[in-house]
Protein backbone atom coordinates (compact mmCIF):
# COMPACT_ATOMS: atom_id res chain seq x y z
CA UNK A 1 0.00 0.00 0.00
CA UNK A 2 2.93 2.33 0.66
CA UNK A 3 3.96 1.74 -2.94
CA UNK A 4 0.55 2.98 -4.05
CA UNK A 5 0.89 6.11 -1.91
CA UNK A 6 4.36 6.87 -3.22
CA UNK A 7 3.13 6.34 -6.77
CA UNK A 8 0.43 8.96 -6.17
CA UNK A 9 2.77 11.42 -4.50
CA UNK A 10 5.26 11.59 -7.37
CA UNK A 11 2.62 12.51 -9.93
CA UNK A 12 2.30 16.18 -8.94
CA UNK A 13 5.90 17.29 -9.47
CA UNK A 14 6.13 15.23 -12.63
CA UNK A 15 2.95 16.91 -13.88
CA UNK A 16 4.56 20.31 -13.31
CA UNK A 17 7.66 19.24 -15.24
CA UNK A 18 5.48 17.97 -18.06
CA UNK A 19 3.67 21.31 -18.32
CA UNK A 20 6.94 23.26 -18.29
CA UNK A 21 8.44 21.05 -20.95
CA UNK A 22 5.37 21.43 -23.13
CA UNK A 23 5.53 25.22 -22.75
CA UNK A 24 9.18 25.21 -23.89
CA UNK A 25 8.29 23.32 -27.07
CA UNK A 26 7.53 26.07 -29.59
CA UNK A 27 6.02 23.69 -32.13
CA UNK A 28 3.66 22.28 -29.51
CA UNK A 29 2.61 25.75 -28.38
CA UNK A 30 2.00 26.71 -32.02
CA UNK A 31 -0.17 23.62 -32.41
CA UNK A 32 -2.15 24.52 -29.29
CA UNK A 33 -2.66 28.07 -30.59
CA UNK A 34 -3.89 26.81 -33.97
CA UNK A 35 -6.28 24.33 -32.37
CA UNK A 36 -7.51 26.94 -29.90
CA UNK A 37 -8.10 29.43 -32.71
CA UNK A 38 -10.25 27.06 -34.74
CA UNK A 39 -12.15 25.91 -31.65
CA UNK A 40 -12.99 29.52 -30.80
CA UNK A 41 -14.07 30.15 -34.40
CA UNK A 42 -16.40 27.15 -34.24
CA UNK A 43 -17.87 28.15 -30.86
CA UNK A 44 -18.46 31.79 -31.75
CA UNK A 45 -19.44 31.23 -35.39
CA UNK A 46 -22.71 33.22 -35.12
CA UNK A 47 -20.77 36.23 -33.81
CA UNK A 48 -17.92 36.01 -36.33
CA UNK A 49 -19.87 35.33 -39.53
CA UNK A 50 -21.36 38.59 -40.75
CA UNK A 51 -23.52 36.99 -43.45
CA UNK A 52 -25.97 34.12 -43.69
CA UNK A 53 -24.00 31.05 -44.90
CA UNK A 54 -27.11 29.77 -46.73
CA UNK A 55 -28.06 33.02 -48.45
CA UNK A 56 -27.73 32.81 -52.23
CA UNK A 57 -27.25 35.71 -54.63
CA UNK A 58 -27.25 35.08 -58.36
CA UNK A 59 -25.76 38.55 -58.92
CA UNK A 60 -22.66 37.58 -56.94
CA UNK A 61 -21.85 34.13 -58.34
CA UNK A 62 -18.16 33.15 -58.03
CA UNK A 63 -17.00 36.66 -57.15
CA UNK A 64 -13.34 37.02 -56.07
CA UNK A 65 -12.50 38.33 -52.58
CA UNK A 66 -13.70 41.91 -51.98
CA UNK A 67 -14.42 44.13 -48.98
CA UNK A 68 -18.01 42.89 -49.08
CA UNK A 69 -17.05 39.21 -49.36
CA UNK A 70 -13.65 38.75 -47.73
CA UNK A 71 -13.01 35.27 -49.16
CA UNK A 72 -15.18 35.60 -52.26
CA UNK A 73 -18.38 33.74 -53.10
CA UNK A 74 -19.22 30.25 -54.35
CA UNK A 75 -21.18 28.95 -57.34
CA UNK A 76 -24.48 30.05 -55.77
CA UNK A 77 -23.27 33.46 -54.62
CA UNK A 78 -22.97 32.43 -50.97
CA UNK A 79 -20.40 34.19 -48.81
CA UNK A 80 -17.37 31.90 -48.43
CA UNK A 81 -16.15 33.53 -45.22
CA UNK A 82 -19.41 32.74 -43.43
CA UNK A 83 -19.47 29.22 -44.81
CA UNK A 84 -15.86 28.70 -43.75
CA UNK A 85 -16.67 29.82 -40.21
CA UNK A 86 -19.70 27.54 -39.91
CA UNK A 87 -17.83 24.75 -41.69
CA UNK A 88 -15.33 24.73 -38.82
CA UNK A 89 -18.12 23.46 -36.60
CA UNK A 90 -18.83 20.44 -38.78
CA UNK A 91 -15.17 19.54 -39.29
CA UNK A 92 -14.14 19.89 -35.63
CA UNK A 93 -17.30 18.18 -34.42
CA UNK A 94 -16.64 15.28 -36.76
CA UNK A 95 -13.06 14.96 -35.53
CA UNK A 96 -13.88 15.12 -31.82
CA UNK A 97 -17.04 12.99 -31.86
CA UNK A 98 -15.41 10.34 -34.06
CA UNK A 99 -12.47 10.01 -31.67
CA UNK A 100 -14.83 9.90 -28.69
CA UNK A 101 -16.72 7.02 -30.33
CA UNK A 102 -13.42 5.27 -31.07
CA UNK A 103 -12.28 5.62 -27.45
CA UNK A 104 -15.62 4.47 -26.00
CA UNK A 105 -15.41 1.31 -28.11
CA UNK A 106 -11.67 0.68 -28.27
CA UNK A 107 -10.47 1.47 -24.73
CA UNK A 108 -12.75 -1.01 -22.87
CA UNK A 109 -11.82 -3.84 -25.24
CA UNK A 110 -8.15 -2.96 -24.86
CA UNK A 111 -8.47 -3.02 -21.07
CA UNK A 112 -10.20 -6.41 -21.13
CA UNK A 113 -7.58 -7.91 -23.43
CA UNK A 114 -4.61 -6.49 -21.52
CA UNK A 115 -5.85 -7.11 -17.98
CA UNK A 116 -7.33 -10.60 -18.22
CA UNK A 117 -5.11 -12.04 -20.97
CA UNK A 118 -5.62 -15.67 -21.99
CA UNK A 119 -8.44 -16.50 -24.39
CA UNK A 120 -9.99 -13.04 -23.86
CA UNK A 121 -6.82 -11.41 -25.15
CA UNK A 122 -6.55 -13.87 -28.03
CA UNK A 123 -10.12 -13.31 -29.27
CA UNK A 124 -10.02 -9.52 -29.01
CA UNK A 125 -6.53 -9.30 -30.53
CA UNK A 126 -7.54 -11.34 -33.57
CA UNK A 127 -10.50 -9.03 -34.21
CA UNK A 128 -8.26 -5.98 -33.81
CA UNK A 129 -5.68 -7.41 -36.21
CA UNK A 130 -8.35 -8.18 -38.78
CA UNK A 131 -9.71 -4.62 -38.66
CA UNK A 132 -6.26 -3.05 -38.73
CA UNK A 133 -5.46 -5.06 -41.86
CA UNK A 134 -7.95 -2.83 -43.73
CA UNK A 135 -6.67 0.72 -44.44
CA UNK A 136 -8.35 3.25 -42.15
CA UNK A 137 -9.85 5.47 -44.85
CA UNK A 138 -11.03 2.53 -46.98
CA UNK A 139 -12.86 1.05 -44.00
CA UNK A 140 -14.41 4.44 -43.16
CA UNK A 141 -15.64 4.89 -46.75
CA UNK A 142 -17.13 1.40 -46.80
CA UNK A 143 -18.94 1.90 -43.48
CA UNK A 144 -20.18 5.37 -44.45
CA UNK A 145 -21.52 4.05 -47.75
CA UNK A 146 -23.29 1.23 -45.89
CA UNK A 147 -24.79 3.53 -43.22
CA UNK A 148 -25.84 6.28 -45.63
CA UNK A 149 -24.68 9.78 -46.51
CA UNK A 150 -24.86 12.14 -43.52
CA UNK A 151 -22.50 13.81 -41.08
CA UNK A 152 -23.74 11.62 -38.21
CA UNK A 153 -23.14 8.41 -40.14
CA UNK A 154 -19.75 9.67 -41.25
CA UNK A 155 -18.75 10.26 -37.62
CA UNK A 156 -19.93 6.76 -36.67
CA UNK A 157 -18.01 5.22 -39.58
CA UNK A 158 -14.81 7.09 -38.71
CA UNK A 159 -15.18 6.20 -35.03
CA UNK A 160 -15.64 2.50 -35.76
CA UNK A 161 -12.66 2.55 -38.12
CA UNK A 162 -10.40 4.20 -35.52
CA UNK A 163 -11.51 2.03 -32.56
CA UNK A 164 -8.92 -0.76 -33.19
CA UNK A 165 -6.10 1.80 -32.88
CA UNK A 166 -7.18 2.66 -29.34
CA UNK A 167 -7.86 -0.97 -28.47
CA UNK A 168 -4.33 -2.04 -29.41
CA UNK A 169 -2.68 0.93 -27.67
CA UNK A 170 -4.72 0.42 -24.49
CA UNK A 171 -3.96 -3.29 -24.44
CA UNK A 172 -0.22 -2.62 -24.54
CA UNK A 173 -0.41 0.00 -21.80
CA UNK A 174 -2.53 -2.20 -19.53
CA UNK A 175 -0.17 -5.16 -19.94
CA UNK A 176 2.69 -2.91 -18.84
CA UNK A 177 0.86 -1.36 -15.87
CA UNK A 178 -0.65 -4.58 -14.50
CA UNK A 179 2.87 -5.87 -13.72
CA UNK A 180 3.56 -2.99 -11.32
CA UNK A 181 3.90 -3.65 -7.60
CA UNK A 182 1.07 -1.34 -6.57
CA UNK A 183 -1.34 -3.39 -8.73
CA UNK A 184 -0.14 -6.59 -7.04
CA UNK A 185 -0.66 -4.87 -3.69
CA UNK A 186 -4.22 -3.96 -4.64
CA UNK A 187 -4.92 -7.59 -5.52
CA UNK A 188 -3.41 -8.80 -2.22
CA UNK A 189 -5.70 -6.61 -0.10
CA UNK A 190 -8.71 -8.04 -1.95
CA UNK A 191 -9.82 -5.27 -4.30
CA UNK A 192 -12.11 -6.40 -7.09
CA UNK A 193 -11.04 -6.34 -10.71
CA UNK A 194 -13.30 -3.43 -11.62
CA UNK A 195 -11.92 -1.23 -8.84
CA UNK A 196 -8.32 -2.13 -9.67
CA UNK A 197 -8.93 -1.22 -13.30
CA UNK A 198 -10.66 2.08 -12.53
CA UNK A 199 -8.35 3.19 -9.70
CA UNK A 200 -4.92 1.96 -10.77
CA UNK A 201 -4.85 0.57 -14.32
CA UNK A 202 -6.68 3.28 -16.29
CA UNK A 203 -5.24 6.36 -14.52
CA UNK A 204 -1.71 5.11 -15.20
CA UNK A 205 -2.48 4.20 -18.83
CA UNK A 206 -4.43 7.28 -19.87
CA UNK A 207 -1.58 9.63 -20.88
CA UNK A 208 -0.59 7.79 -24.11
CA UNK A 209 -4.28 7.37 -24.94
CA UNK A 210 -4.81 11.14 -24.71
CA UNK A 211 -1.84 11.73 -27.00
CA UNK A 212 -3.21 9.21 -29.49
CA UNK A 213 -6.63 10.86 -29.32
CA UNK A 214 -5.10 14.22 -30.24
CA UNK A 215 -3.32 12.73 -33.23
CA UNK A 216 -6.37 10.74 -34.29
CA UNK A 217 -8.56 13.86 -34.32
CA UNK A 218 -6.34 15.17 -37.13
CA UNK A 219 -6.81 11.93 -39.08
CA UNK A 220 -10.56 12.02 -38.41
CA UNK A 221 -10.84 15.58 -39.76
CA UNK A 222 -9.10 14.50 -42.96
CA UNK A 223 -11.36 11.44 -43.16
CA UNK A 224 -14.49 13.59 -42.72
CA UNK A 225 -13.28 15.96 -45.42
CA UNK A 226 -12.65 12.98 -47.70
CA UNK A 227 -16.09 11.52 -47.05
CA UNK A 228 -17.75 14.90 -47.62
CA UNK A 229 -15.74 15.32 -50.81
CA UNK A 230 -17.13 11.98 -51.98
CA UNK A 231 -20.67 12.98 -50.99
CA UNK A 232 -20.81 10.65 -47.97
CA UNK A 233 -20.45 13.26 -45.22
CA UNK A 234 -22.07 16.63 -44.56
CA UNK A 235 -24.85 17.16 -47.08
CA UNK A 236 -25.58 20.43 -48.94
CA UNK A 237 -26.50 23.13 -48.20
CA UNK A 238 -24.93 22.62 -44.76
CA UNK A 239 -21.30 23.78 -44.93
CA UNK A 240 -18.23 21.72 -44.14
CA UNK A 241 -14.74 22.14 -45.51
CA UNK A 242 -14.88 18.81 -47.32
CA UNK A 243 -18.23 19.51 -48.99
CA UNK A 244 -16.95 22.96 -49.97
CA UNK A 245 -14.02 21.31 -51.72
CA UNK A 246 -16.44 18.97 -53.44
CA UNK A 247 -18.33 21.97 -54.83
CA UNK A 248 -15.12 23.80 -55.75
CA UNK A 249 -13.61 20.98 -57.82
CA UNK A 250 -15.69 21.96 -60.83
CA UNK A 251 -14.54 25.60 -60.75
CA UNK A 252 -10.82 25.39 -59.99
CA UNK A 253 -9.79 27.33 -63.09
CA UNK A 254 -12.61 29.92 -62.96
CA UNK A 255 -12.74 30.44 -59.16
CA UNK A 256 -9.62 29.03 -57.44
CA UNK A 257 -10.45 30.79 -54.17
CA UNK A 258 -13.34 28.36 -53.68
CA UNK A 259 -10.86 25.53 -53.10
CA UNK A 260 -7.95 27.48 -51.59
CA UNK A 261 -9.66 28.53 -48.36
CA UNK A 262 -11.18 25.20 -47.23
CA UNK A 263 -7.99 23.40 -48.27
CA UNK A 264 -5.88 25.84 -46.24
CA UNK A 265 -8.19 25.49 -43.23
CA UNK A 266 -7.96 21.69 -43.30
CA UNK A 267 -4.18 21.92 -43.60
CA UNK A 268 -3.84 24.32 -40.66
CA UNK A 269 -6.16 22.52 -38.26
CA UNK A 270 -4.58 19.13 -39.03
CA UNK A 271 -1.13 20.68 -38.61
CA UNK A 272 -2.24 22.11 -35.28
CA UNK A 273 -3.49 18.79 -33.91
CA UNK A 274 -0.38 16.96 -35.13
CA UNK A 275 1.97 19.50 -33.52
CA UNK A 276 -0.10 19.40 -30.33
CA UNK A 277 -0.05 15.61 -30.24
CA UNK A 278 3.69 15.43 -30.88
CA UNK A 279 4.30 18.00 -28.16
CA UNK A 280 2.17 16.11 -25.66
CA UNK A 281 3.96 12.87 -26.50
CA UNK A 282 7.38 14.44 -25.97
CA UNK A 283 6.30 16.14 -22.74
CA UNK A 284 4.71 13.03 -21.26
CA UNK A 285 7.49 10.59 -22.25
CA UNK A 286 9.28 9.77 -18.94
CA UNK A 287 12.53 8.99 -20.79
CA UNK A 288 12.79 12.68 -21.70
CA UNK A 289 12.53 13.99 -18.12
Amino acid sequence: MSTVVSQTNIQKPRGNRTLRKFARNRAAVLGAVLVGFFVLVAIFAPLIAFDDPFKTSFTAVRKPPTWEHWLGTDELGRDLFSRMVYGARASLLAGCVSVFIAMVIGVPFGVLAGYFGGWTDSCISRIIDAMLAIPFLILAIALAAFLGASLTNAMIAIGLSAAPIFARLTRGQVISVRMEEYVDGARVIGLRHFRIIMRYILPNSIAPIIVQATLTIAAAIIAEASLSFLGLGQQPPNPSWGSMLNSAKNFISQAPWMSIWPGAAIFLVVLGFNLLGDGLRDAIDPREH
